[in-house]
């Protein structure tokens, strides 16, 4: 059987000018990146504005498990089954980062047949955006560390200082470093501390932002510590916004790439699900609508995280209404939720799928509180037995939800059309009420609970001392109206990544909260998610290499 990394070398790519004409783009409307990767220019943005909007279909998931799921892989081959059913569709998805690549996960292209590529150049380097918001962060960064330095007009407590440096890499030695060591010149002792890229603010703002106008109001309004007075100082304090904006003002145009079955693919921005928002740009999302009939985007991991935080911070931000959702699944996982071991998944399992079904029921009834339709696909594998697909199947269409098998990983394209068909009948029949979970006018803690109690399913929610202090600061600042972005673990519906299933009785406990005032919500964090992650004790880094002819091996 062929790797992911087969399939993607040995595929024939059309020429990205090609794939562009599909859907409207003449070869001046991009700016190329080499044969088979361009950006989409601000002119062509612009054109497009006053296009009418295609129907926006989220794909997400039941929480990861060491099963898989694929949900990219079904995103993808969601898109190439439109596509031979002469639909005119786009997918608009994240842009992967190193870290998941080096470390445990592997690379976000899809797998099997149903894949975007170049898939070498989108997991490695792209089109040099993840580098971009990189150096904006951390000339932020260092334009606080000098200011500091020369004098401190601002008068910075150098003890409240929450602006953090970035590296897009798994790096947990980094979580926590003493800068400014050595003689006077080397600038101030201080604590400091690098988040990955992915979780960096910049990141968040990029994804959020309309244009150029917008990124640079949030850039301005990003709170990089506090005065002796306790009074927030801000990027536009230190003059940063130009520097900042300019390092990003190529990072701010969406890529187009293409799927194996050369589908358009809009790749754009990559905040992790679990600790950041976990979706794709406004930008890109937007403009796909504008492009197509049929927008294919993705929330990352579970849907307790990211279609939580598509639905209650992108969709709220950007006025987004999205006409369906696909709610990916597999035996396998569900048997995993049920208790059995992931060597024992192959074999008929009845009684464990029907234990761990109930993480899937948990997702239905949490999507279906946000009004938009849901088709389940279950993402095939061969071992599964139909025994097991008609309870799942039976399962879900008891819950008013559509239902159909997913073979794209092994068809492509071909192996979604049943899904693709299942979603357009939604389309056409269940008209999508959507609405966001909460309300702005709710208090911080409010909306906490709201997420914690409606979609978690805790009983509660705990505060440590400090962070319910920091809550207490943000609202009396102003910041009290925002959403909030939960940081939590995506293995569990709670925030222990024990707790398989759908836990009951459980608490929620958050340690820490703090404001990403230009992104525009609170960060939360839970339990002991991390915001820099670390390498598991066998990198995915050591199975990576590149040949005497110059191809990359080990890739996934």
């Amino acid at each position: 059987m062929k790797t992911d990394i087969e399939i993607a070398q040995e595929a024939i790519m059309e020429p990205i000018v090609k794939v562009a004409k599909q859907i409207g783009l003449q070869e001046d409307d991009l700016e190329l990146y080499g044969k088979y990767k361009a950006k989409i220019s601000d002119e062509y943005m612009e054109s497009i504005q006053g296009n009418p909007d295609g129907k926006l279909i989220l794909v997400t998931a039941i929480n990861p498990t060491p099963a898989g799921e694929g949900k990219t892989t079904t995103s993808v081959g969601l898109g190439q089954a439109f596509g031979q059913m002469g639909k005119k569709a786009i997918l608009a998805l994240r842009e992967p980062s190193l870290g998941p690549c080096f470390g445990i996960k592997g690379g976000a292209a899809g797998g099997g047949y149903a894949q975007v590529v170049p898939m070498e150049d989108l997991n490695l380097h792209f089109t040099g955006d993840f580098h971009a918001i990189t150096s904006a962060n951390n000339l932020l960064a260092a334009l606080l560390d000098n200011h500091i330095q020369q004098g401190n007009e601002l008068g910075i407590d150098t003890r409240q200082i929450v602006w953090k440096r970035c590296l897009d890499m798994n790096d947990r030695v980094l979580r926590n470093v003493v800068v400014g060591m050595g003689n006077k010149l080397d600038g101030v002792v201080r604590e400091d501390h690098f988040v990955i890229t992915v979780a960096s603010e910049i990141m968040a703002i990029l994804c959020l932002a309309s244009d150029m106008n917008d990124l640079k109001e949030r850039l301005g309004r990003i709170v990089v510590a506090y005065n002796y007075g306790g009074e927030p100082v801000t990027a536009g304090d230190l003059q940063a916004v130009g520097a900042m904006a300019a390092l990003l003002k190529d990072a701010m145009k969406p890529n187009l790439i293409q799927t194996l079955e050369h589908t358009p693919a809009l790749i754009h921005g990559g905040p992790f699900a679990n600790i950041a928002h976990g979706c794709n740009s406004i930008r890109a999302t937007r403009a796909a609508l504008k492009m197509a009939d049929y927008v294919i985007t993705e929330a990352g991991f579970g849907a307790d995280l990211g279609a939580e935080k598509f639905f209650d911070i992108k969709c709220r931000i950007a006025d987004l209404k999205p006409d369906a959702v696909v709610l990916v699944a597999t035996i396998r996982a569900l048997k995993y939720n049920g208790g059995v071991p992931k060597a024992e998944l192959s074999a008929e399992n009845l009684e464990a799928l029907q234990k761990g079904i109930v993480n899937l029921e948990k997702h239905i009834e949490n999507l279906q509180k946000y009004g938009a339709p849901i088709v389940v696909t279950l993402n095939s594998f061969v071992t599964d037995t139909e025994a097991e697909i008609a309870f799942v199947q039976k399962f879900c269409e008891e819950r008013n939800c559509e239902f159909a098998i997913s073979e794209v990983w092994e068809k492509g394209g071909e192996g979604g059309i049943a899904l693709a068909k299942k979603v357009l009948h939604t389309l056409e029949t269940k008209p999508s009420d959507f609405h966001v979970l909460y309300e702005d006018s709710l208090s911080l803690k409010e909306k906490i609970e709201a997420v914690a109690k409606e979609i978690y399913g805790a009983k509660g929610v705990n505060y440590a001392q400090s962070a319910s202090k920091q809550l207490q600061k943000l609202e009396e600042l102003g910041f009290g109206n925002m959403p909030v972005c939960m940081a939590k673990t995506q293995y569990s519906l709670s925030d222990d990544p024990e707790l398989l299933g759908k836990p009951e009785d459980f608490e929620i406990t958050v340690r820490e909260a703090y404001v990403s005032a230009g992104a525009g919500f609170v960060v939360v964090l839970t339990g002991t998610v991390m915001t820099m992650p670390g390498l598991p004790k066998k990198p995915a880094a050591y199975g990576i290499d590149v040949n005497d002819n110059g191809v990359i091996t080990g890739l996934f």
